[in-house]
């Protein structure tokens, strides 16, 4: 399925299954000759980077903890509300310990810059940020994303645990916004 629509919005597919899970395999060798001999602690921020998350601990190759923080910023809208809600805090103990965010995407660099603020108080001897997708352009904040999968446009996107008003996440693959349905087609 190269195209869908939903309502009356058109998406296409942006990064096939195959794509992502090269990259997901690249990120992931990356981390475990980053983290040879270390045993961080990947934060996954719920909801959507369930399915990078699982697949990228997939492909780390060494001993690690798992938790995860959920936060709010787009309240089932196609952009940022500009508020970030912390909904499930972390229950690691951090402090000391090499901490790996692991985000779906990085779109204004919002959730992000609200993520470290909220993690510095844990006092972890380092934190690195892995993303999927990365909007480069489209970030207003002065943070450093330490492994990224793909940089992409500005387009909104779903899928691959990316959703629209919390649906779609389960598409294998990355669509992007292309267009409306035109009245009467």
């Amino acid at each position: 399925m190269n195209k869908i629509t939903i309502g009356n919005d058109i998406f296409e597919v942006f990064l096939s299954e195959k794509e992502i899970l090269e990259k997901v395999k690249e990120l992931g060798k990356q981390l475990t000759l980053d983290y040879k001999d270390k045993i961080p602690v990947f934060i996954g921020i719920l909801n959507g980077s369930f399915m990078f998350f699982s697949d990228l601990l997939k492909e780390f190759e060494g001993d690690c903890e798992v938790d995860f923080l959920k936060l709010s910023s787009y309240h089932e809208a196609k952009v940022s509300s500009g508020k970030v809600d912390l909904l499930k805090d972390i229950n690691a103990t951090l402090t000391g310990r090499e901490v790996i965010i692991v985000e779906d995407i990085v779109d204004s660099g919002l959730s992000v810059e609200f993520i470290l603020k909220h993690l510095k108080r844990h006092e972890p001897k380092s934190v690195k940020i892995v993303s999927l997708l990365v909007k480069p352009r489209s970030i207003k904040y002065n943070i450093s994303i330490d492994y990224s999968g793909f940089n992409i446009p500005d387009n909104f996107v779903i899928g691959y645990g990316l959703d629209l008003a919390q649906k779609f996440r389960n598409l294998k693959s990355v669509y992007k916004h292309i267009g409306i349905v035109e009245e009467g087609k």
